[in-house]
C-alpha cells in the first residue's frame, strides 16, 4: 500500500512540473534595462557594496576608530590610521583612515560594520556587480569605496577585469 502512495505522490509532484513547463517564462530585463541600475530593482535594506561617506563639507566621516574592524566576524576589514594636520585636513576629527580595505573574498555582508560605526561613515550601497575571476580585484580600497565629492560626477571601478 505504501508503494501506491509513493507513486501517487511522485505523480502529483510531476503534474506540477509538467504544468509549469508549458507556461511562458518570465524574465526581468536586467542587463538591458533603463537607468543607472539597468533594470535591477532593490529593496531599501539591500546590503550591497560598502560606501565610505563624506560629510557636508566633503571631508571623510571615518575617524579610524577601528570599531567596524572589531565588529566584523569575518575579519575582512583592514584599517591604518593617520593624524590630521592643519595643512592637510582629511576628516573633521584628529585621525583619519589612511588605509581602509575590505576583502570581499571574505565579507559576508552581515552589516555589523555599519551598525558599529559611531559616525555613520560606512554604509551599504546598492552596488551588486562584484564578481571577478581574479581574487586580487576583490580587495576594495578606500579610493574605491569613498563617496564622490558633493557636486562631482560619479565614478565607479569595474571589478570584472
Amino acid at each position: 500500500m505504501s508503494i501506491v502512495r509513493d507513486i501517487a505522490a511522485v505523480a502529483k509532484g510531476m503534474s506540477v512540473t509538467f504544468g509549469e513547463i508549458f507556461q511562458p517564462t518570465e524574465v526581468e530585463n536586467y542587463p538591458d534595462g533603463p537607468g543607472p541600475m539597468r533594470g535591477a530593482k532593490f529593496e531599501e535594506r539591500f546590503r550591497g557594496r560598502h560606501v565610505l561617506q563624506r560629510d557636508e563639507n566633503g571631508l571623510e566621516k571615518c575617524v579610524a576608530c577601528f570599531l567596524c574592524a572589531a565588529a566584523c566576524p569575518a575579519n575582512c576589514i583592514h584599517i591604518e590610521a593617520a593624524e590630521n594636520t592643519a595643512e592637510q585636513r582629511i576628516s573633521s576629527a584628529e585621525r583619519y583612515a589612511k588605509v581602509y580595505n575590505i576583502d570581499y573574498n571574505r565579507c559576508i555582508f552581515c552589516g555589523y560594520c555599519v551598525e558599529a560605526c559611531p559616525t555613520d561613515a560606512i554604509t551599504h550601497g546598492h552596488g551588486f556587480e562584484l564578481a571577478s575571476l581574479n581574487a586580487t580585484t576583490m580587495v576594495m580600497r578606500k579610493e574605491d569605496m569613498l563617496a564622490p565629492m558633493p557636486g562631482s560626477p560619479v565614478m565607479t571601478r569595474s571589478t570584472s577585469k
